[in-house]
């Protein structure tokens, strides 16, 4: 079902956060929408500073509509939703991180359960075109077999992280299914890229080199991660809100409920000394350290972690066949864009 943004109230939640920021961005500069309405906590899980500069790329916008507040708080979305009437909404606001899920679990029950049941019900209690949101690759856990696909089992979550973004594809279908209400989730791997996430592998070890601190690298060097660039990941989002799953009958007369889940990875995953390895040049190349940097003193190989998994992989089949589309930025590009913004960043 084609959906047309022109003239639309967009919601973006999450809209300081990395992907958040760079689709808004990308819809203010690119679609004719009547206005893009974007709610973020702000919160301090990481540098707000990063939050800040991501947000100040939006306030040039005269369409840009920006809601401090969580989703969590019913009454602000069930607000948001009364003034605005979205048309299409876009939930990408969540608490990220498996690690961080471990030791501060109540932040990932109060924004990716409650926060989405809110967006939920407000989507069923003022009807909109089309629900797009963040799942995660995570939700294959433990899966051996690669690449993972959308067909596979999700059952076996190795992190509470993972068991959210589960939980979130669930309740879309239900509703889908109670109220036709069209959904589709996304489940992303590994998104990096310039004023990308703190907490991720490639800006963390970013930060410890330049400190002369040296960088762990999990399972001996062994994981494989299907690093993907976050402008393929926003094209893809961008893509997928201009196409809603169709409304039609099933065999028992029944609504089929409007729902979709694809991957968006760059189906290709590397290996992480070979990533880390990319990462140093480009960021002796951008200057961000000495070209006779030590490198080999700077780095451990220690063990997995919990709720880690060894391998992510993507098939964009599905993608490729409904969207044309399948990401292909190559990791030294992508790595090479944040370095150049590492050093402009923080001079």
């Amino acid at each position: 079902m084609k959906v047309d943004l022109k003239d639309k109230n967009i919601l973006v939640t999450g809209a300081a956060g990395f992907i958040g920021s760079n689709l808004a961005k990308r819809i203010l500069k690119e679609e004719n929408v009547k206005n893009v309405i974007c709610i973020d906590n702000m919160n301090d899980y990481y540098d707000v500073n990063i939050k800040e500069y991501r947000l100040k790329e939006l306030q040039d916008f005269n369409n840009f509509i920006f809601i401090k507040g969580n989703i969590a708080d019913k009454e602000l979305i069930n607000k948001v939703f009364s003034e605005y009437k979205p048309e299409i909404v876009v939930n990408l606001a969540a608490q990220a991180g498996v690690r961080y899920s471990i030791t501060n679990p109540d932040a990932y029950i109060e924004s990716n359960l409650i926060g989405f049941y809110n967006i939920l019900e407000a989507c069923r209690n003022n009807p909109v075109e089309h629900l797009v949101y963040a799942s995660s690759s995570s939700v294959y856990g433990g899966n051996t077999k690669v690449p993972f696909s959308t067909d596979d089992k999700v059952d076996n979550p190795v992190s509470l992280y993972a068991a959210t973004k589960k939980s979130n594809e669930l309740l879309a279908h239900s509703y889908s299914k109670l109220y036709d209400i069209p959904s589709t989730g996304l489940r992303f791997f590994t998104v990096y890229g310039p004023a990308g996430r703190p907490d991720m592998a490639y800006f963390g070890f970013t930060n410890k080199l330049i400190n002369g601190e040296t960088i762990k690298i999990f399972n001996y060097g062994n994981c494989k991660r299907d690093f993907t660039y976050v402008d393929d990941i926003v094209e893809g989002i961008l893509r997928v809100m201009k196409k809603a799953p169709d409304k039609v009958t099933g065999e028992d007369g029944l609504p089929v409920p409007p729902y979709k889940v694809y991957n968006i990875g760059n189906s290709n995953p590397e290996n992480l000394l070979e990533f880390v390895k990319i990462l140093q040049e480009e960021l002796v190349r951008a200057k961000v350290l000495p070209s006779d940097y030590d490198f080999e003193s700077h780095k451990e190989l220690v063990p997995m972690q919990p709720g880690d998994v060894p391998v992510t992989y993507a098939d964009t089949t599905p993608l490729e066949k409904d969207f044309g589309f399948k990401p292909n930025t190559s990791l030294r590009y992508g790595l090479r864009k944040f370095a150049e913004w590492y050093k402009e960043f923080y001079k």
